[in-house]
């Protein structure tokens, strides 16, 4: 199995790291700073012996080395500073994406494409367009990591292990996500027997401000370590054929009432790639805000589309 990683920085190295750690295949990181992902695969090398991991990587400036993949991570692109939403991150990101997924699309035809880049869902339907895909085989992290970081925060305020707490959230990944607490179930019983709706308001807020308080405490450069580990977990649901429904950015095409864009929902994971699109039984308020963080991601696609 050879997984290509392209963008070494930390995200990228970090998702090497992780999945060389987890046996899931041979891993190739991919950046396009002239011998930067070689340094990165060389540290990552002699680790082995100490780690007592006998995982193989490799690392190069040249795209042409991801040829014939199985899976494609694409985290490359600029990361958000202080005060920068993931929007104002469009076109210049659009650039950078263009160019690889001209060559995925040349190089690695089989491959089941993950989209990291941000804004994550305008992306990953960019993406879409750029190679003509099918859905199943080339869709975004998203949610995963949005429904992880709500998990975090309550189990935090409950001061129980996260391992106890089943989140739900769904929506764009950035302002527009949808925590769903009706969703949520703490050691398999509904949030709101543990936590009023005055403080379930307040983190919701939370986790939708929570890559923008990262961002803000950091200074510079966005987070990693939970990316990473979101997106090793996806990989690891496809490559172990795990039929694990985990939150990812989907294309839609009449699920939920929407159509022609790309939005996060739980879907179900496999060999395949997406296998299943879960429907949820939302009410019809959420399914109206699911509606419009949809909207926002065509919206802002929109122009973006014609230069495909």
């Amino acid at each position: 199995m050879k997984i290509s990683i392209i963008g070494a920085g930390n995200v990228g190295s970090l998702t090497a790291m992780r999945i060389a750690q987890d046996g899931l295949g041979d891993v190739l990181l991919i950046d396009v700073v002239k011998h930067k992902a070689h340094g990165e695969a060389l540290d990552l090398e002699d680790a082995r012996p100490v780690l007592k991991y006998n995982y193989h990587i490799k690392g190069s400036d040249d795209i042409v080395e991801i040829k014939d993949s199985d899976i494609v991570v694409l985290t490359a692109g600029l990361a958000r500073k202080p005060g920068m939403s993931r929007e104002e991150l469009l076109t210049k990101n659009a650039g950078i994406l263009k160019s690889v997924c001209l060559n995925i699309k040349e190089l690695a035809k089989k491959a089941i494409v993950i989209v990291v880049t941000n804004p994550l869902d305008i992306m990953t339907l960019y993406a879409l367009r750029i190679t003509g895909f099918k859905p199943s085989k080339l869709f975004g992290m998203g949610i995963s990591l949005d429904t992880a970081r709500f998990a975090n925060l309550i189990a935090q305020e409950l001061g129980i292990s996260c391992t106890d707490i089943e989140a739900l959230v769904i929506g764009a990944h950035g302002e527009g996500m949808l925590p769903l607490p009706r969703f949520t179930k703490v050691k398999g019983v509904l949030l709101d027997e543990f936590i009023d709706d005055k403080k379930i308001e307040s983190l919701t807020a939370r986790t939708i401000g929570r890559g923008a308080e990262i961002v803000a405490s950091l200074g510079t450069g966005s987070a990693f370590f939970a990316p990473s580990a979101a997106i090793a977990a996806i990989v690891k649901a496809i490559i172990k054929d795990e039929k694990r429904t985990i939150g990812v950015c989907s294309y839609l095409n009449g699920e939920y009432g929407i159509k022609d864009t790309c939005i996060g929902v739980p879907c179900r994971l496999g060999k395949h790639g997406i296998e299943e699109v879960i429907e949820l039984d939302l009410s019809q308020e959420e399914n109206a805000r699911l509606i419009k963080s949809a909207a926002l991601v065509s919206g802002a696609a929109a122009g973006l589309l014609t230069y495909v």
